[in-house]
């Protein structure tokens, strides 16, 4: 078929459908994340096709478990550590399923940047911070006074 046939060629209303580069008005369906595909082949059962959203998921009720027991500091930072294991898995691995919501990079920086926060800000709680920053000790007193 050459490019004179598909422009001729009719479309469903039986109208000359033309070909352009421009995106359409109107969309039809979503493209699937890239490295959106099942974990696991399909015959295998549901969560083994989804083992990363519910290696993190798991890691991340086990985290506020431990914050809700009065564990503040260890369940944040598992909180944390469960989003950068799966910037990880989504960097690493080619078809994560569900942890792949929109593409590699924007997943791999959104888990990076929120899992690292996290851990820092769990790293710096009070009382007996394991990690002190001073310009951020600065800015909360200039802001708070």
């Amino acid at each position: 078929m050459t490019v004179r046939d598909a422009i001729s060629a009719p479309d469903a209303r039986g109208k000359p459908r033309r070909i352009t580069r421009r995106f359409p008005l109107f969309t039809r369906d979503t493209a699937r994340p890239e490295g959106g595909g099942r974990a696991a082949p399909g015959d295998a059962p549901a969560p083994a096709r989804q083992w990363p959203i519910l290696a993190v998921l798991s890691a991340v009720a086990l985290g506020l478990l431990l914050t809700a027991l009065d564990a503040f500091r260890v369940g944040t930072i598992l909180i944390g550590a469960a989003l950068l294991a799966g910037a990880v898995m989504r960097w690493m691995l080619p078809s994560v399923g569900m942890l792949a919501v929109r593409s590699r990079f924007t997943d791999v920086l959104t888990y990076s940047v929120l899992g690292l926060a996290i851990v820092v800000l769990a790293l710096m709680a009070q009382p007996g911070p394991l990690l002190e920053i001073p310009f951020l000790d600065d800015t909360l007193h200039f802001t708070v006074r």
